[in-house]
Order: C-alpha cells, then structure tokens, then sequence
C-alpha cells in the first residue's frame, strides 16, 4: 500500500552566508511531500519485527522494493496527467528516507513503533571522467558541448533504474544510433575508435530488444544485452568528456 501525505518541514539553510543577497522569507518552514509504502504483512511479535528490521536494514532490498512501488505510482500519474515535468523519485533528494514497522494507520500518519534513518547515499553513486562542477564551467563557457546522445542516454538510465525495460531499449536503441554519428568527431582521441567499434557491435543486440519492446516485451537475455550496451555507451560518453 502507497500512502501520500503533506506537511511541513524546516526550510534548508545555506551553509554560509557569504555573498547572500536574497532576502530570506518570513516563514522557516516549507511544504513537502511524504510517501509511506506500507507491507501489510505481518511481523509477529515485536523480537520478530526488530529481527525484520536489522535485516531491512543490511541490504538493499527493502529499499528497492519500496522505490518501485513509489516509481511506479509516479509514473502513472506522469502518464494519466500528461505532466512530462513530474520526475521519478530518487532517495538521493530526499530530506529523509526511513524504514520501519509500526501499525498500519500510525504508520500511514507517519508514527512508528521503531524506525531508522538510513544513509541517502546508500543507493546508486556513478563515478564521472571529470568532476561535474568542472563539466558544467566547461559547457556554459562554451569550452565543451553537450551532445543529444548524452541526454538520451540519461532517459535510458532513469527508464532502466525503474524497471521501465521497454522504455530504455527504444531510448537506448535511438542513443546508440545517435552516439555513434556524434562521437566520429572524436574518433582521432586515445581509445575512442575502438569504443565505436565496441557500440556498433552493441547496437545489433539493442535494436533486437527494440524491436521486442515494441512487440510488448523484452526476454531475459535482451535485458541483459540493454544493461551491457548501457554501461558502455556511458564509459564512451565518460571518455569523450575526460578527451575534451
């Protein structure tokens, strides 16, 4: 079950007041938006539920679960309202991520019987070629340019993260395509002819699951082909960046 609730939260502080110069507002708090993905399953006895916890709390899974019960309620709304702007929700952002057990309306309402905090940080962390803040002075200078595959290659990620397989193999298969034409303008740097090389022998696996995602659905082994095409157009675009 997905519960969605508002209130109020205190509003974010800069870290320094430094060459502030806009007016803060009266009100020290802001509206924000709590989502509770409750399991009515039952725990047992309170030794059964603090077990459960320090489990949940180990691995990754209950996490998982939960963000794909939320991404997926998310994703329905983006789709029924036709708001393009609504995006997946991502732990990383959020003010606080918690797991616990509690009873179902106490719960619903936000009130656990036992509760942890967990680290933000926790899920996906990708490493980059180039430090981003350098990235974002390189692009707005004008010193580097971002190219359409990068963006279709971060709409084939979101949709692959979620669970969205359909979605990433027709963004992926069209990224691949994309990529390929682009980055021939760096094909004179370090490994990159052979990265080229490496994505046309990708491309045929991808279109195959494409093709399939159009049909309805992608078998295992093309799931497996779009994550593999993923990764490498990613550590491709990675290099052409670190090339400049």
């Amino acid at each position: 079950m997905l519960v969605i609730g508002g209130l109020a939260a205190p509003r974010r502080r800069p870290r320094s007041d430094r060459r502030r110069r806009v007016e803060e507002p009266s009100t020290g708090e802001v509206d924000v938006t709590r989502a509770t993905v409750i399991d009515a399953t039952a725990l047992g006895d309170e030794g059964a539920a603090e077990a459960w916890l320090a489990g949940a709390l180990e691995d990754d899974a209950t996490l998982t679960d939960a963000l794909g019960v939320l991404s997926r309620a998310v994703a329905a709304r983006r789709v029924a309202a036709a708001d393009p702007w609504l995006a997946d929700p991502d732990p990383e952002r959020a003010l606080a991520t918690r797991i616990g057990f509690g009873t179902g309306e106490a719960v619903a309402d936000g009130e656990w019987h036992a509760a942890q905090e967990i680290d933000q940080g926790r899920g996906r962390r990708r490493r980059r070629a180039l430090d981003p803040e350098e990235r974002v002075a390189a692009l707005l200078s004008g010193r580097d340019a971002a190219l359409a595959c990068e963006e279709l290659t971060l709409r084939a990620r979101a949709d692959f993260d979620r669970d969205r397989g359909r979605e990433a193999a027709l963004q992926l298969d069209t990224a691949l395509r994309v990529a390929r034409a682009e980055l021939e303008g760096w094909r004179e740097h370090r490994d990159m002819p052979d990265r080229l090389a490496e994505l046309e022998r990708l491309s045929a696996p991808v279109a195959a699951a494409a093709a399939s995602a159009l049909r309805g659905g992608l078998a295992q082994d093309e799931s497996a082909a779009v994550a593999e095409a993923l990764v490498r157009l990613e550590a491709a675009l990675r290099a052409r960046s670190a090339a400049g």
